[in-house]
Order: C-alpha cells, then structure tokens, then sequence
C-alpha cells in the first residue's frame, strides 16, 4: 500500500477522488495499484480479485463457492421504493446471483452507526434487512456493530458480505461474438429517484428506486439455459453504460445495441431530461444484464418475462467481433459510442 514515509511513493502527491469510488475504470485502477497490489489470489481460484468481477470464486471439494462483500453509503438513507437497509442485502444477493450463486448459503452484516442516531431508524433498517432477506431465502447469520463520535460519520454504513454455490460459474468476461444482450427491466430508476429525493424535485410521478434481489430472477435464466448464459453483471454505480463498457472491455468483444430496444420509463426519461442526467448512465439496484447464446436467447426471455420481476426484459443488442472493447449505440439516426461515465453521476446512491 501507498506511504508518505515509504521511498517507493516519496512525492505522489496524488489524493482519492470521487470518482475513485464509482466503481468504474478510476475505481479499478487505484484498487489494482494500492488496496489490493499486495494480496495474491488463492492458486487454485477460479475467479479472484484481480479479475474484478463481482466476486470471487473458490472451489471447495466438488463445489465452486462465490464469495462477494459490498458497502452501502447512501443519501438519503430512507428513499422511495426503499432504504440502506434493503440496498445492502439486495446488492450482496444480487452480487452473488450474477456470479451463478442463485442460492444464497448465508449473508454478515457489519453496522457502522454514529452517536445520537436514532434507535427507531435503526430498527426500521434491520426490519427492512429482514424482510428483503426473507424474499431472497438468505439469512444473515453473523455481523458486528461499532458506534462513531456524533459527526465522525454521517448516519449509517452497512457492510454486507455473501456466501453461495454457483452450479455454473458465471463471469461479467464471457461474452463471445453474437451472444444476445438482455436487460431484465427497466433502466435509471434508482439513481434518478433517489437523486430527486435528496434535492427535493417533485415530478408529479410515481418516480421510485427499483432496488431489489434478483436471485429468483436469474435462476429461472440459468435453470432454462444454463451454461448458454455466457455472462452476467448488475448495472449499479456506473450503470447500464458502465456496465456494457467493462462486459466488452472484458470478453474482448465490442457490444452493439439499439437504444429503441432499452427500456426507460417516460417518468425516468422526463426526470433525466430536467436533472441533465443521462438514464443509460445512472445506477439501477434491480436490474440484470446478461449475454446469452443465439440458441437460448429466446426461451431466457421468455421465461424471464414470465417472472414478476422480469416482465419489462428486453434484449437490447449483441456482441460483435469488431470495436473491441467498445461499445456501439444505434440511436435510430446513426451510430455513437456509448461510454462510460467518466465518473459517479450521482455520488452516494448506492
């Protein structure tokens, strides 16, 4: 790790930024070089950290366990469609399922909370955990509790780490040419909701965060295709935009898609229009993208449009063999690149 007093890093003068904890290419490249450039991943992982997926995967006897842990700093933490405590299991769930982990063996939950919080919000936190572990058949079976002085911290931080067995081991790397893309609902409505909420914009919609587990949801995928489902990943901090970015970058393909074919709300497109947000870019916490083989394309659409959380998927696009690493947007009147954000839009909403 870095250190003012070590001469390797004498006169970096460099300090995290914002950005560094977008997740996108600013936040991979500072946890490459400092947090995570002296842990060497286990010999025989299947993933590991280096791969900076959603977790990591390490076989144990006959099985490939998923492990993935995830921190939630969110502004404001009760927000409409849900709250930080909701966030932090369905993002450690959803981080599983992506990796193949349908079936969640056990959660942590570790609560960092400043003095003077009130207890009520607290309860009404771990109430929601409850209840949204209860709809993901998960359990949260240890954590940890540490209180910081009145202003060291603002409000609550909760840490959720997940544990499960992946059948088929799924990677955010496995896409190959012609492999169908798949979004499982609608894009842009956690960010721009919750970003409404904290500025106290009224659109005079029903305008609310479409946070949620999607481990039921991408089972039926993987029971209809199995190892047909090439690769998956929750457009979170970066979006639908950062996600597709780092899928090509990845796999080594480009990425075609058809922005008529994404879903977006008509509430999601007038708020974005009014912040000067771009929905395509902004966090979703209950949404999936997976790359499917042509073969198996249709019948994981179908059956997840048969599933309540699913009913607005839609496959948007598909992998190409050329603009590796790249990816393409068919607007209707040409053709774009669709790039990742350059940093968080929206800071504090995941």
């Amino acid at each position: 790790m870095s250190d003012a007093t070590d001469p390797a890093t004498a006169g970096d003068e460099r300090r995290v930024e914002l950005k560094h904890g977008a997740g996108g290419t600013a936040t991979r490249d500072l946890v490459s070089e400092t947090l995570a450039a002296d842990f060497a991943d286990p010999g025989d992982a299947l993933v590991g950290l280096a791969d900076m997926d959603d977790g990591a995967v390490v076989p144990v006897g006959d099985a490939n366990l998923v492990v993935t842990t995830d921190t939630h700093v969110i502004d404001p933490p009760f927000f409409p469609g849900g709250d930080i405590g909701r966030l932090a299991v369905s993002g450690t769930v959803n981080d599983l399922a992506v990796m193949g982990a349908t079936d969640v063996r056990a959660l942590t939950s570790a609560v960092v909370v400043e003095a003077n919080y009130p207890i009520a919000n607290l309860a009404r936190i771990a109430d929601s955990m409850a209840a949204t572990c209860a709809e993901a058949d998960a359990s949260v079976v240890t954590g940890d509790t540490k209180v910081m002085g009145h202003g060291d911290l603002d409000g609550v931080v909760i840490n959720t780490t997940g544990v499960g067995v992946a059948e088929h081991v799924v990677r955010d790397a496995g896409l190959s040419p012609s492999d169908v893309l798949i979004v499982t609902d609608s894009v842009g409505e956690h960010g721009i909701s919750l970003l409404a909420e904290r500025e106290g914009i009224e659109f005079g919609s029903d305008l609310e965060s479409d946070v949620k587990p999607l481990n039921d949801l991408l089972a039926v995928a993987l029971e209809t295709a199995g190892a047909d489902v090439a690769a998956m990943k929750d457009p979170t901090r970066m979006g639908l935009a950062g996600a597709l970015n780092e899928m090509a970058e990845k796999s080594g393909v480009g990425i075609e898609i058809r922005e008529e074919r994404v879903p977006v709300t008509s509430d999601v497109k007038g708020a974005g229009e009014m912040l000067g947000l771009d929905p395509f870019q902004i966090a979703n916490e209950g949404v999936a993208v997976l790359g499917v083989a042509p073969k198996a394309a249709a019948d994981v659409l179908a059956a997840l449009r048969e599933h309540p959380k699913g009913r607005n998927a839609a496959a948007i696009g598909k992998a190409i063999d050329d603009h590796r690493g790249r990816v393409v947007l068919d607007t209707g009147m040409g053709n774009r690149y669709l790039r990742e954000p350059a940093s968080e839009p929206a800071p504090r909403i995941c």
